[in-house]
């Protein structure tokens, strides 16, 4: 199998040689959002740390906790809440009171489209920049929440380039462009790293010139291609092996703003909500 679903290390932890992944570790999801804090003036002392209860969630905080430690960050705040039931408002009374310099969020879009408005209704935001896991980079983020999006980061291990080229579709960018006229709204990453899993698929059977199952197997762990997506290539454990990138939500469009160092400049810190464009 190889699935572009599931992002936490923990279906990679269970010692299967058959199961394979596109979608990076949750763990290292804020790796490179903590090593840009890094490089931004004023400097970051503090963080809110809140996250669900699934086991994506969960593998984020296990991965995010001690990169903040070893970032000499401050965790002032760090709370669960329910997916199922999520209720936001005590959360909210404890950041206000703890006033963070960062809020990090971990969940995915619909609760985060909820936390946002109730931030947003009672004027709470950290004083320089807040960033969520999953959601930013989807069109109905923005669509969703409008002007109440600008201004938050997020990250992706993907999005529509010209430098990444694969035989079936040219170009991300005419991947991306044939997604959208087919489907009415444009690819996320998931989608990109679902086709990047078909690709893996077709690549392993020519590779291996047998539809044997072993040989198929120990093919996929060998792959190391460029796709549409970005160079495809499995740790030992089955996980892809890929960076994050930071994205922030300018003017209402998802601009990439940090991988290893700045690609465009980020809006820093971010204005207190009455102040969004």
């Amino acid at each position: 199998m190889i699935q572009a679903g599931g992002a936490s290390s923990r279906i990679f932890a269970r010692g299967s040689k058959y199961v394979f992944g596109t979608l990076p570790a949750a763990e290292d999801y804020f790796r490179s959002t903590i090593q840009m804090l890094g490089q931004l003036a004023p400097k970051a002392e503090t963080v809110a740390f809140v996250s669900g209860n699934n086991a994506f969630d969960l593998a984020v905080s296990e991965g995010t906790l001690p990169l903040l430690k070893e970032a000499g960050l401050e965790v002032v705040l760090h709370q669960q809440y329910s997916e199922a039931t999520p209720n936001f408002y005590n959360i909210l009374t404890l950041f206000a009171s703890r006033a963070p310099d960062v809020l990090l969020w971990s969940g995915h879009e619909p609760n985060a489209v909820r936390f946002i408005r109730e931030a947003r209704s009672r004027n709470i935001h950290p004083k320089l920049f807040a960033s969520f896991t999953v959601g930013v980079t989807n069109a109905n983020f923005t669509a969703t929440l409008g002007k109440d999006a600008n201004d938050v980061f997020g990250m992706t291990p993907w999005l529509p380039s010209e430098r990444l080229k694969d035989r079936w579709f040219g170009d991300a960018v005419q991947f991306a462009s044939a997604y959208e006229k087919k489907f009415r709204y444009p690819p996320d990453y998931h989608a990109a790293a679902a086709v990047a899993s078909v690709e893996a698929y077709a690549i392993a059977i020519e590779a291996a010139g047998s539809l044997d199952r072993k040989a198929v197997r120990d093919a996929i762990a060998k792959l190391d291609f460029e796709s549409l997506y970005g160079r495809v290539r499995f740790g030992e454990n089955g996980q892809i092996v890929m960076p994050l990138t930071v994205v922030q939500v300018q003017d209402g469009k998802l601009v990439e703003v940090f991988t290893d160092a700045f690609v465009n400049r980020p809006i820093y810190p971010a204005p207190p909500w009455d102040k969004r464009s």
